[in-house]
């Protein structure tokens, strides 16, 4: 994976991937997020698709994406679905200091696809690797701050 970002977010596991769980929520600690679609019904599981607008170097992109791991409250994974350049990813979360606290990571790549996905992804790499950690101390926050 070309990124790997990790938080300390003091609240049990199971608290922080219920809140990573809710797709439609995303937004509010990714910033890039102008929206979200759930594409399947139910519960997230594997197989769940989303559809997600992004605004991306001053412009909005519809990023879609499947669920390919679900194993509450421990790891998911996930890829795109379209798109020159796809994002493709794992999140684990490991218990601390008894079950009190979490440490979430993320593994976080992009697939190219055509001489455009070669082009653009060192791009969208390098914008990743400055998001990333801002949208992880995001999510740190309103788990913390009781907003969720």
């Amino acid at each position: 994976m070309a990124i790997r970002e990790s938080i300390e977010i003091a609240r049990p596991p199971a608290d922080v991937f219920a809140y990573l769980d809710e797709l439609t929520r995303h937004g509010e600690w990714q910033d890039q997020i102008v929206s979200v679609r759930l594409d399947t019904e139910g519960a997230t599981r594997a197989g769940s698709r989303a559809t997600e607008v992004r605004h991306v170097v001053g412009r909005d992109q519809t990023v879609s994406y499947e669920i390919t791991q679900h194993d509450p409250p421990r790891s998911f994974a996930f890829r795109g679905l379209n798109g020159p350049v796809r994002p493709v990813g794992r999140g684990t979360i490991e218990s601390l200091d008894d079950g009190s606290k979490s440490r979430f990571t993320l593994e976080f790549d992009f697939e190219s696809h055509g001489l455009l996905g070669k082009a653009l992804r060192p791009i969208a790499t390098s914008q990743a690797r400055k998001q990333i950690p801002k949208d992880q101390q995001r999510l740190k926050e309103r788990l913390e701050s009781g907003a969720v």
